[in-house]
């Protein structure tokens, strides 16, 4: 029983603490006990230990941390990669020896598959370029996605790379570099997550997902079967026990140790798979979720702070026409999108709409904007085809001669409000 307790609520608190660190900033949790367990666990902890430290050592100590602190968190560097990577081997070199033998072929074979697949599919999402934007390939970049004077808007130029940003595209101060519709910057394959690499992100997700609930349900089984050959009285639910009647949940529980106890290797890292499982399983939704509604996470941050902007009265919109003429200097003729953009967002600072001396592109009266669900998403063309678009990042979606007003009614059917 305590060797259950122990690794249990360890893992379980890794698993937490990973969870609340990389999802605490998340709109969807900004009123909720997890943005309140980030903000304690990455600034009102830090900003307490920095008042204490300046009063016994000037301030040497954190001086110290923060510089190896910037170095883990906000450099490249293959730390967490490396981490991830042994965290799958060695979990397998200490599960494989008990489990293998009492495996059958078939079992054998899906084993195997699901194991290497992880392995596949972190390489080919740490070292693929995840869409780069550099001087050779700008103008296609430039051509990949048109702007929807929503969250982007042309002319923005990225003052580090010296190019015009394309739209979707965000600069990666951990990788110092623009990065076509990037994501985020993913420290466990130690690469941005884009245009290039985001479908085998998803696959890696994937993967390891089917691999962790795999082991966790096979590891349950075999450790089942042994506990019962022992103890034919046991049943995995304490209530089955005794052919229904029950046992009480102490005694459950010392069978439970025993059998951890005789194979504590693979006892361990199949508890390992259990707790984590819900949060791979959790990140891989999220993710599907996203593709569904037509954004990135970036994106999804930017439609957060829009919604602040709207609960605030701050936000004012009005339409574009659908001959606009472009100001080629800053943004493509032409896109593989179908679509264009049919609304500009701004935000003024008095709460009143834009002054009409004011050169702001759109025609029309400016209107409140109060909720997201009545902007346009320009780059949510439907779920299936919002998947396309990640598995196939190069697939033009219409012929360079369809005019724009096609495109537009082919959005019509389609259209979802922004999450």
């Amino acid at each position: 029983m305590g060797i259950i307790a122990t690794i249990a609520l360890v893992i379980l608190g890794v698993s937490f603490m990973t969870f609340v660190t990389f999802f605490g900033r998340l709109p969807v949790l900004r009123r909720t006990p997890i943005a309140w367990l980030h903000r304690l666990i990455w600034v009102y902890l830090p900003n307490g230990l920095l008042g204490l430290d300046r009063r016994l050592t000037s301030g040497r100590v954190t001086t110290s941390c923060t510089r190896f602190g910037k170095f883990i968190m906000y450099d490249r560097h293959p730390t967490v990669l490396i981490f991830f990577f042994l965290l799958l081997s060695v979990g397998e070199v200490l599960y494989l020896p008990t489990a293998w033998p009492q495996l059958g072929g078939l079992q054998k074979t899906t084993g195997t598959i699901s194991m290497v697949l992880p392995y596949v599919f972190l390489y080919l999402a740490s070292f693929s370029d995840p869409g780069v934007v550099t001087p050779a390939n700008h103008a296609r970049e430039m051509a990949r996605y048109p702007f929807d004077f929503t969250l982007f808007h042309p002319g923005a130029e990225c003052r580090t790379c010296a190019l015009l940003k394309p739209a979707r595209s965000k600069h990666c101060s951990v990788c110092k570099r623009c990065v076509s519709k990037l994501d985020h910057h993913c420290i466990f394959i130690n690469n941005c997550v884009g245009v290039g690499n985001h479908h085998w992100f998803l696959l890696l997700l994937l993967s390891t997902a089917v691999l962790t609930l795999y082991g966790g349900i096979l590891g349950i089984h075999l450790m089942t079967a042994k506990m019962r050959a022992r103890y034919p009285y046991w049943a995995l639910l304490p209530w089955n026990a005794h052919g229904g009647k029950g046992i009480e949940f102490k005694q459950w529980l010392i069978v439970w140790s025993w059998g951890l106890q005789d194979g504590v290797a693979m006892g361990a890292v199949t508890l390992l798979t259990l707790l984590t499982t819900p949060l791979v399983w959790g990140l891989l939704a999220y993710h599907i979720w996203l593709i569904y509604c037509g954004t990135t996470t970036n994106e999804s941050m930017k439609w957060g702070d829009w919604q602040a902007e709207m609960s605030d009265g701050f936000a004012f919109k009005r339409r574009m026409p659908a001959d606009r003429p472009k100001n080629l200097r800053i943004e493509p003729r032409w896109t593989r999108w179908p679509v264009e953009t049919e609304q500009i967002l701004v935000r003024t600072d008095d709460g009143k709409p834009p002054r009409s001396d004011l050169v702001i592109p759109g025609v029309g009266e400016w209107e409140p904007a109060w909720r997201l669900k009545d902007i346009e998403n320009l780059y949510d063309l439907g779920f299936w085809d919002n998947l396309t678009d990640v598995f196939f990042p190069n697939y033009t979606f219409r012929d360079p001669q369809m005019p724009v007003v096609e495109g537009r009614a082919r959005k019509k059917r389609r259209r979802r409000a922004p999450r």
